[in-house]
């Protein structure tokens, strides 16, 4: 069968010139995907916003779903980079603090890409896009598994898919939280963190409860 659109190698840039207007295509699409919904994006009007030719645009991106796409992948590395950082400056790591660390870090990502938000947490509407989440949820709860594990966070009876399960319930509070507000319900969003971490941490170890000198 043939790729779908979404499923063809994306043609990266090479020279700085290109790379700025892929990234004014990309910032384009996410204002007018904030201004006017998703539904209404079309790649002639992102063309004619960024004020580059369709053809230009047609030469990175196959249509508007590889574009959402992008923006989601874009927002998705800037939010695993927010955490990194967030988690290298925590004094204390336990349980608790990964959680809360890790959730406050995706939180500032969304209130900074509001466009992600559109897409991600209130759309899904696009398969490539489902797809490309549900396998980064599955890759950054191992490697917060992992990570908790090499620190004796958590107990032997604990695994990866303990991990994912709590991810995903991260992920679904979160679309409750945005649903109706661009910034969070701030009560959901604090018991979104309450909730994940009473449950890993019925699989923490007294060090995973108490914390360890990071």
């Amino acid at each position: 069968m043939p790729d779908t659109p979404t499923q063809r190698k994306r043609r990266i840039p090479q020279q700085s010139r290109s790379r700025e207007r892929v990234e004014r295509i990309l910032d384009t699409a996410a204002h007018l995907v904030v201004r006017d919904g998703v539904d209404q994006l079309s790649t002639r009007h992102i063309a004619e916003t960024a004020r580059v030719p369709v053809a230009s645009l047609y030469q990175y991106f196959a249509d508007k779903d590889d574009i959402l796409l992008a923006l989601v992948e874009r927002d998705i590395e800037e939010m695993d980079r927010r955490v990194a950082a967030d988690l290298g400056a925590v004094d204390r790591l336990s349980v608790g603090s990964i959680v809360a660390t890790t959730m406050s870090a995706f939180v500032a990502v969304y209130r900074q890409r509001p466009a992600f938000v559109e897409i991600w947490l209130r759309g899904r509407t696009n398969q490539a896009i489902k797809v490309y989440g549900r396998e980064h949820n599955k890759r950054i709860a191992h490697e917060l598994f992992a990570f908790a594990q090499g620190l004796g966070l958590v107990t032997s009876a604990g695994d990866q898919q303990i991990a994912e399960i709590a991810v995903e319930m991260g992920d679904r509070l979160f679309q409750l939280a945005f649903e109706s507000d661009i910034d969070g319900d701030a009560t959901v969003l604090q018991e979104a963190v309450k909730v994940v971490t009473t449950y890993l941490e019925l699989y923490a170890t007294d060090a995973g409860i108490s914390g360890v000198p990071a």
